[in-house]
């Protein structure tokens, strides 16, 4: 693939490809603290091993760090343990985790029934919105993916006074948002969604800064595709700054005939 093609199509790679890695979903959910749950496979063996589901000391299981909170600190002592516990006995959070035990191990539609339980106990759990939102974009059921990750943006907008948590899940649910809209060819609906990350002010956490930019770099590559080549150079300067080995995006984009028509007509206004 060139790199003409590849910045393209980085809005599909970069946006679905990209989020097909499951991080630390776990310590996520279970430590309300957002880690690195922009790599969301759940076949990871940092989840996996975070999930209990590979020994520590195992030479394929990476280091987990000691703040991580794995499902055995609550009540479900072990996934052995499980058969003796009823789902319907298990508050809104506890089915969220047991769902992503039962994700990890491949058995998505029973995870999708416990996330569906703990929406009906509490329709409005952010995390549990968020979660079967990515379950779903990840099985191509792109409207109903949108549907959960928009009511989760929905609810973090009446939060009042947004903590830095809740603008971390904001920018998460907001890109997983944009894939869902573009992959069903809403294209502008999924600027939109791209563009509320752009609105954000600059988070000071390493992490959240880093998920801040890459929806920077999603957003310019939405905007290029639509022809908006000076804005979408607007965006990629920003996260060059940040990020100098993105350069190459922003050299090819800069270098494409079309940007330099569209920005001789952006311009005409300051004369």
């Amino acid at each position: 693939m060139s790199s003409s093609t590849a910045w393209r199509s980085c809005d599909t790679s970069v946006l679905v490809g990209g989020y097909n890695d499951m991080g630390s979903l776990v310590y996520w959910v279970t430590n309300s603290s957002f880690t690195a749950i922009q790599q969301v496979s759940l076949k990871h063996p940092v989840v996996r091993a975070t999930l209990g589901l590979l020994d520590k000391d195992s030479p394929t299981a990476p280091a987990i760090s000691e703040e991580m909170v794995t499902p055995e600190s609550m009540s479900l002592v072990s996934p052995t343990e499980w058969h003796k516990v009823s789902p319907e006995n298990l508050s809104p959070h506890e089915l969220l985790v047991l769902s992503v035990q039962l994700l990890s191990c491949g058995r998505r539609d029973r995870a999708i029934s416990m996330l569906q339980m703990a929406l009906k106990k509490e329709p409005n759990h952010m995390k549990a919105l968020i979660v079967m939102g990515h379950t779903l974009l990840q099985d191509g059921i792109h409207a109903e993916a949108a549907d959960y990750l928009e009511r989760a943006i929905s609810k973090l907008f009446l939060a009042g006074y947004p903590t830095a948590e809740d603008v971390d899940h904001l920018i998460l649910a907001s890109q997983w948002a944009s894939v869902a809209c573009i992959s069903q060819g809403k294209n502008s609906e999924g600027i939109v969604h791209l563009e509320r990350v752009a609105s954000l002010e600059e988070p000071e956490d390493p992490k959240s800064k880093a998920r801040y930019f890459d929806g920077l770099l999603l957003l310019a590559s939405a905007l290029s595709r639509e022809g908006r080549k000076v804005e979408a150079v607007k965006y990629l300067r920003l996260v060059v700054a940040y990020d100098p080995s993105r350069k190459d995006f922003l050299e090819e984009c800069e270098n494409d005939d079309n940007f330099l028509g569209d920005l001789a007509y952006s311009r005409r206004g300051d004369y």
